[in-house]
């Protein structure tokens, strides 16, 4: 599983890397708030721990910001201010936990992987099911009204970019930016396009619309709306 550490101390951070690396998990750092939001269009990550104050940011506004675009990315918040309106402030914003400095790094790690275990099950049940369209993500089996349809590689990733995402624009260049990095090929604007098209010939009805086009931006997962 991915992790995002976000803290602006370096030998802290390297502590944190460290630990969470050494269980097993993929940890990416980053210093600032500028890179982290680098490293977030390239790629989603499953937990974020991040430090609210930033040397050119907040942390409150980076977490409000990642929510936006992956709802589902959990994150803990690591600060020395442990004022009960700064807590509140972080749930507000979507963080799943709150953590003051300084704090024991065994029990840490056991908090980090009991949220990480719950996220793992969670996305187990890789499957997209509106009752009309079917997408097994897991299996790559996929039906509409009960009748087989199938996907190509490239069409399973970016409906499953669209899926997880619902109601939010994905610009195109984050889409190809996502689309490219999962398995370095390269995904240029008119494949992307072109997939949009195929997916949209293969789900479509004449009364029922998926995906949105967002002119001038992107596209948007609408699931199944009425035209």
């Amino acid at each position: 599983m991915k992790i995002l550490v976000v803290e602006d101390d370096r030998i802290f951070n390297t502590t944190l890397c460290y630990n969470l690396s050494a269980d097993g998990y993929e940890v990416s750092s980053a210093l600032n708030k500028r890179i982290a939001e680098q490293l977030c269009r390239k790629q989603e990550y499953d937990l974020i721990v991040l430090d609210v104050n930033l040397p050119d940011g907040s942390g409150f506004d980076f977490c409000r910001d990642v929510k936006k675009q992956y709802p589902k990315t959990a994150v803990i918040f690591l600060t020395a201010n442990d004022m009960e309106s700064d807590m509140l402030k972080g749930y507000e914003l979507g963080a799943d936990d709150y953590v003051a400095k300084p704090f024991s790094m065994s029990v840490f790690k056991k908090k980090a992987a009991a949220m990480l275990h719950r996220i793992k099950k969670q996305s187990e049940k890789d499957v997209y099911d509106d009752g009309n369209l079917c997408v097994n993500f897991s299996n790559m089996v996929s039906t509409l009204n009960k009748k087989p349809i199938s996907f190509t590689p490239l069409e399973y990733r970016l409906l499953k970019e669209l899926v997880k995402n619902p109601q939010i624009v994905l610009t195109r260049q984050v889409l190809l930016e996502r689309l490219w990095d999962i398995d370095g090929n390269f995904v240029d604007e008119h494949a992307l396009t072109s997939a949009i098209s195929r997916i949209r010939g293969k789900i479509e009805l004449t009364d029922k619309s998926y995906i949105k086009t967002v002119y001038g931006m992107g596209y948007m997962w609408i699931g199944g709306e009425g035209e």
